[in-house]
């Protein structure tokens, strides 16, 4: 899944490729993409790109200086596939193809909204107003602001009876960080993913906020001015513990464990993380005795 380091890399490739150029068409070919009707795509047909932003994991292109805004959240298996060049005629619906919505410019360039796998969660919005899409507009605080302080953090976290993992990963607490940069940021941190959010002391939030800026602000740093085709692996490249169950930790050197649940997993580090207790993998999970 696309995470604020790489939704935030987007942005900015997409300022680059996008701003001044007119929209010529609005393609959709996977109609469940599409979460408004009013205005329709084709409103931004014949529109200037004007702007490109970012609201946690959402993308937002301003047409005409924010009259009109196509929004998209890229879910769990999108992907966004810039082309110098746009094949010649109209998309084909249907079939194994995972094309659900094409943007071309007046240039003959542009891009395919892509989605793997069989869950089509990839959303796509034309709003007046980016804060009337349902997600954007419940989103907490963005984690690389700059009033995004440890102390900011602590208000966040206090009364929060629940692990630590699941809270950074909830939009509406903090904007843009996902299962990966979560596993991150808590191993940076020196933290147990099962920790609860409301026993932390306040040396531990400065400590986790610290891990949270820096694990972040160097994702990001290491994304920027790849092209969108880049980004997945730069990601990957650059985590430490998440995906590398079985790998040696890359600070201790202890063996990377993971913990699976029904739709996702995370993974940690043992030694750094939790005192050298391995954490039983299963769905209610705790310390093993």
């Amino acid at each position: 899944m696309p995470e604020l380091p790489e939704v935030d890399a987007l942005r900015d490739f997409l300022v680059g490729a996008l701003v001044g150029h007119e929209v010529v068409r609005v393609l959709p070919v996977a109609i469940s993409v599409l979460k408004t009707y009013d205005p329709p795509v084709t409103a931004l047909e014949g529109r200037q790109v004007t702007a490109v932003g970012r609201y946690g994991k959402f993308l937002d292109l301003e047409t005409d200086g924010g009259e009109l805004h196509l929004v998209t959240h890229l879910a769990r298996a999108g992907w966004l596939q810039w082309r110098d060049r746009l094949p010649d005629g109209p998309p084909r619906p249907g079939g194994k193809s995972p094309l659900a919505l094409r943007v071309a410019l007046e240039t003959g360039e542009g891009f395919d909204l892509t989605e793997a796998g069989t869950q089509k969660r990839l959303a796509v919005y034309v709003v007046r107003d980016p804060l009337s899409v349902p997600g954007v507009a419940r989103l907490g605080p963005d984690p690389l602001a700059d009033d995004f302080d440890a102390a900011r953090l602590a208000e966040l976290l206090a009364g929060e009876r629940r692990q630590i993992k699941g809270a950074l990963r909830d939009q509406s607490l903090i904007a843009g960080i996902g299962n990966a940069y979560s596993d991150e940021i808590l191993h940076a941190a020196r933290m147990s993913p099962f920790k609860l959010a409301s026993s932390l002391k306040p040396e531990e939030v400065r400590e986790l906020h610290e891990a949270l800026r820096t694990t972040l602000t160097e994702a990001v740093e290491r994304s920027r001015g790849l092209a969108a085709g880049r980004l997945k692996a730069e990601k990957k490249s650059g985590l430490r513990v998440h995906g590398r169950t079985g790998e040696p930790c890359p600070v201790c050197g202890d063996t990377v464990r993971e913990v699976s649940f029904s739709d996702s997993s995370l993974q940690y580090c043992p030694t750094c993380q939790t005192g050298g207790k391995p954490l039983a993998d299963r769905r209610m999970s705790r310390l093993l005795k």
